[in-house]
């Protein structure tokens, strides 16, 4: 029997149909458009253009202000007059002689604060009633005026090295608790159910979820205390004057003297200090979280 020719006719025509339909489901994806790449040197703009804008602002400010205060200009010094302080070798050798000594003093007391204060959230993040008895000593510890037991730390821990070390850990402690007890507990529900399904043990929920869940909140937490021990070993150095002195030993010789320039010599170096170790463990921190964590 004859083939009736308009049954074949569909099956020769779908062919090229198909055949085009290739290349028409691949234009998309190779018309997408590509994200347009920043420029190294846009980046790096706005990455220092604003903070040098505002620091070029202040400095000229504190020239205004220096003009306006005429024969009281000492109590503003000009901002050259003060960096030259920096490089003059009648001061500029005591003074980062003594930077360095606060640098080890603040050094000493973050790295106890951060071992304390890691060790005391993770306590409290083991039952409610943990958290519920120990966490209003921490608060406690933070609202405690540094000002009002400074001689009893002087008392108990003399008046060198150790007692400016207890100083910086109390100051320098609340925030490594805090934080690092937000990490633990904002790990996801789910998570921890998957974990529970799994029969994990205590110990491995902690090492391999919680703690590393919790380490961008650590690392916050550590660039908060960071500044915070500066602040403390100044401190137990301005009040503590034994032994070797610190920036704190200076400031207080310099603002007993009127020594305005020095004065703010010192604290321009106590402020550099602060920002070179709160860069430190952000750049650290980076380095530890930030291939999977938006670490700024």
């Amino acid at each position: 029997m004859a083939t009736d020719p308009t049954t074949t006719a569909p099956a020769t025509t779908a062919e090229p149909a198909t055949a085009s339909a290739g290349p028409t489901a691949t234009t998309p994806a190779a018309s997408a458009p590509t994200k347009p790449s920043r420029k190294k040197g846009q980046s790096r703009w706005l990455t220092w253009g604003p903070p040098l804008g505002i620091a070029a602002l202040i400095i000229a400010a504190a020239y205004i202000a220096n003009a306006a205060l005429g024969d009281r200009s000492f109590l503003l010094p000009a901002p050259h007059a003060v960096l030259a302080k920096l490089w003059d070798p009648t001061t500029a050798p005591d003074m980062w002689t003594a930077a360095w000594r606060t640098t080890v003093v603040s050094l000493t007391g973050l790295a106890i604060a951060i071992a304390i204060g890691v060790t005391w959230a993770i306590i409290m993040n083991q039952t409610k009633w943990m958290e519920r008895a120990l966490f209003p000593y921490a608060v406690m510890l933070q609202a405690i005026p540094i000002l009002a037991i400074t001689p009893l730390i002087g008392f108990w821990f003399g008046y060198d090295f150790t007692a400016r070390v207890v100083v910086c850990v109390i100051i320098a402690l609340f925030p490594m608790v805090s934080n690092t007890l937000f990490g633990l507990q904002s790990v996801e529900r789910g998570m921890r159910e998957l974990f529970q399904l799994q029969g994990a043990s205590r110990g491995t929920v902690l090492r391999k979820l919680e703690l590393p869940a919790a380490l961008p909140a650590i690392f916050a937490g550590m660039r908060i205390s960071a500044g915070l021990s500066v602040v403390g070993a100044i401190v137990g150095e301005f009040f503590f004057q034994r032994g070797t002195p610190g920036l704190g030993s200076l400031i207080n010789k310099y603002s007993a003297r009127l020594l305005s320039e020095e004065l703010f010599a010192s604290v321009l170096v106590a402020s550099l200090l602060g920002v070179a170790i709160f860069l430190f463990f952000g750049w650290l921190g980076k380095r530890a979280v930030g291939k999977w964590y938006d670490f700024g």
